[in-house]
């Protein structure tokens, strides 16, 4: 959360909420790190930015508010905790905009990425295909102690601090740390937080999750929910995302989305039904792949001239890359509601011109296409496509669907496993 798109993402919502917004309305901007030392430097630099500026310094005292809460996503525990501080320090929430993420150890084959940077230019730096990483990523244990040697590695047997002193608790099933970090743990908040959720100040309250561009359907399999027998864990977990994301609304899906928002202790889903939005941020200059000095500004130019060769996904800085998320956090739901009639669900990506010029645009998604709907073209034909993607034809829009149905049910199960062990 303190650098990245994190941090830009916070930076750019605050701006345009004070530019765009009634004066009569207010801002209460609520941030997770994994400390309260980054929580309190994260606060200081949002109000140094707001304060940077002379047109939102007059009214960010009044208007906008920065209240920062503890979370690591690989620790169900520290979601469990965080969601409690939320449920009794704040009356609702309007949007959550599930942006964190990691994507672990990265092996890079690198002559053959400066070959492709030369001869490929644009596609070899938007679906980079010489790098991928590692197998055998997991959380570290989510009970309390642990005992022998564990089914993920790290130990074998695991006993809750409630279990009782006669004997161990069952085995603790392992947990895909970079699964938990990208979507489990965002998915077990966003329950929790359904009370909250429910009372939205202008229901649907709105649930944004910040995917990839990079979610090919080869990457995913429903036979390794967790990503954990791949080398393209990361890639998974993003296109697990869009899939649950584009499909929480449809009937397919009802009876396991009705599940998830029932708030815990309730029997019944609250509504309306908060809406899911997915989008991505394009091709940002992070460091989520750690580089050198050298290699990092070589990877900055030649993203610079994918973008000046007419790529429309190298955003290059954050701020651009947080133009998607902010977009469906703040516009209007009339208007995303008449977007979604008219060209259906889709996936919004951050996009620039040559120049830099940034716009939202719908993003192709394999076995969906741009928004659930056969015959839906690009606007700007194959630029920007990822090769080998098809037209949807009306068998893959089914089987999206059906896919999207399993997925949910998997996703609860293993929700309602995980809630139950930690009791």
């Amino acid at each position: 959360m303190r650098n990245g798109l994190g941090f830009a993402t916070c930076c750019r919502l605050a701006d345009e909420f004070l530019n765009t917004r009634s004066t009569s309305q207010c801002l209460k901007l609520i941030v997770s790190t994994r400390s309260v030392t980054k929580s309190k430097d994260t606060v200081t630099r949002l109000q140094q930015h707001v304060n940077s500026n002379p047109h939102t310094r007059a009214v960010f005292g009044s208007r906008i508010s920065f209240h920062a809460v503890q979370l690591d996503l690989t620790s169900l525990r520290s979601v469990r905790a965080a969601a409690q501080e939320l449920l009794s320090s704040i009356p609702k929430i309007d949007i959550i905009i599930c942006n964190a993420g990691i994507a672990g150890p990265v092996i890079i084959d690198w002559p053959r990425a400066f070959w492709a940077a030369i001869v490929d230019p644009i596609y070899s730096v938007t679906f980079p295909y010489f790098a991928h990483g590692t197998l055998g990523l997991f959380t570290k244990p989510q009970l309390i102690t642990s005992l022998g040697k564990k089914a993920n590695g790290s130990s074998d047997v695991s006993i809750d601090e409630d279990s009782s002193s006669t004997g161990p608790a069952a085995p603790e099933p392992p947990l895909g740390e970079i699964f938990s970090a990208n979507i489990f743990g965002h998915y077990l908040l966003a329950h929790a937080l359904t009370p909250l959720l429910a009372h939205a100040s202008r229901p649907p309250a709105r649930i944004i999750c910040v995917s990839s561009i990079e979610t090919p359907d080869h990457a995913f399999s429903l036979t390794d929910l967790q990503g954990l027998t791949t080398t393209q864990s990361y890639h998974s977990s993003k296109r697990l995302t869009d899939i649950l994301a584009l499909t929480a609304s449809l009937p397919t899906s009802k009876t396991y989305t009705d599940k998830f928002f029932t708030p815990p202790g309730s029997s019944r889903p609250i509504a309306p039904h908060p809406r899911f939005y997915v989008c991505h941020p394009g091709v940002c200059a992070t460091d989520i792949f750690p580089l050198i000095f050298v290699l990092r500004w070589m990877k900055i130019l030649s993203f610079y001239i994918a973008r000046w060769l007419g790529s429309p996904w190298h955003n290059i800085s954050t701020r651009k890359g947080a133009c998607a998320p902010v977009w469906l956090a703040l516009a209007a739901q009339e208007m995303l509601d008449s977007l979604e009639e008219q060209g259906g669900l889709g996936k919004w990506g951050s996009s620039t011109d040559a120049g830099g010029s940034e716009r939202v645009r719908r993003t192709e998604v394999d076995g969906w296409g741009y928004g659930g709907k056969v015959g839906q073209g690009t606007e700007f034909g194959n630029r920007g496509r990822r090769r080998g993607a098809k037209d949807l034809t009306v068998e893959d829009r089914e089987a999206f669907e059906d896919l999207g149905r399993e997925v949910w049910r998997e996703m609860e199960a293993l929700r309602e496993e995980w809630e139950e062990r930690l009791g």
